[in-house]
Formats: structure tokens, C-alpha cells, sequence
């Protein structure tokens, strides 16, 4: 169910946003925390995979701040929301990754700036939290999903438990690829 805001004009939620082939037979779903480093190696994996087996695979990101070790994870994720609201929010995501050591509100309207984000309200919905909810709604339910830390891998809906490192990965998109082929079959 899309979330509203205070005009009655409907969030657009992470659930929606992927990258990738759209009728690619694996989907990747990407639980994370911008602040941290664990996270950032399996977002720059995830680039490599997504370059590597172009038609195969498509990702989506979801939002999983962890704001007990990290104070700035939520606000982040926030951030890339309202890029998300211009169609920027890959960039933005890229962005928050690449610069996971300054996310201050003042650095996160730098970045948002780099990302093409024009609003003249991103500054003034993140001081009044305007996406909370929708970083709230990812985190809920990456819980009910199982999601307990980051980062957290699904492939096809369901938990994947290897190392999260690119040839692993790689191996379990193939199997998943062989898969979904016999069962079409």
C-alpha cells in the first residue's frame, strides 16, 4: 500500500525501484545500512553482478538501518528516498555508499545535489522526516522476511545464507537461473 505524505501525494517506496533487467528470471533483494562497511562490500559486489550478468539479474534495495551502532543510517536511507521521489535515487544510493563515513544532514544535501535531486524541500523533508515511515516500512519488513542484521541477501524471495563475496554469489544466480528453467520447462 503506498504511503502518503502530509499533501496527500503518494511516497514513492524502495519496494518498486530496481535496477537491472526488469524480466530477468533472478531478483535480488538487498537489505542494508549505509554506515556500514560490511554493507559497502556487498554493494560494490552487487555492482560488479549487476555489469557481470546483465539480463539474469535485476536488485532492489531496501533499507535496514541498524541506528543502534549507527546514528546516521536512518537519515541516509531518508536522504535516498526523497532522491528517490526524482528519480534519482540509484545515484543517490551509489552516492551514500561511496560517502558512508560523512552522512550529516548538510553532507546528505551535497550528495543529493551531485545526485540531480532540485528540490527546494529536501533539506526541510529531512529535518521534518517527511520518509521516515518509509525507511520504517522497509525495516519492518525485512524482519518479516527473517532479516535480523546487515547485509542480508534474498535471491527469488528467499534468505540466501553463502558468503556474500561476487564468485559465491555468482554460483548461486547460476544455480537459481537452472532452476527457474526447469520449472518453466
Amino acid at each position: 500500500m503506498p504511503i502518503k505524505n502530509d499533501k496527500n501525494k503518494e511516497i514513492i517506496p524502495t519496494k518498486g525501484l530496481w535496477a537491472g533487467d526488469p524480466g530477468a528470471p533472478v531478483s535480488l533483494v538487498f537489505f542494508g545500512d549505509y554506515e556500514s562497511e560490511e554493507c559497502a562490500k556487498v554493494h560494490r559486489v552487487m555492482v560488479k553482478l549487476l555489469e557481470s550478468h546483465g539480463k539474469k539479474i535485476r536488485l532492489n534495495y531496501r533499507h535496514f538501518p541498524m541506528t543502534q551502532i549507527h546514528q546516521h543510517a536512518h537519515k541516509a536511507a531518508e536522504a535516498a528516498v526523497a532522491a528517490a521521489q526524482e528519480g534519482k535515487f540509484w545515484e543517490m544510493h551509489n552516492l551514500l555508499y561511496m560517502h558512508r563515513r560523512r552522512l550529516g544532514t548538510i553532507s546528505l544535501r551535497e550528495y543529493a545535489r551531485e545526485a540531480g535531486v532540485t528540490s527546494k524541500n529536501f533539506l526541510p523533508d529531512l529535518v521534518e522526516s517527511k520518509y521516515g515511515w518509509t525507511v520504517r516500512t522497509d525495516l519492518l519488513e525485512g524482519l518479516d522476511r527473517g532479516v535480523r542484521s546487515v547485509p542480508t541477501l534474498l535471491i527469488n524471495d528467499r534468505v540466501y545464507q553463502g558468503r556474500l563475496s561476487q564468485p559465491e554469489i555468482a554460483k548461486a544466480i547460476e544455480l537459481e537461473c537452472h532452476s527457474v528453467k526447469r520449472k518453466r520447462a
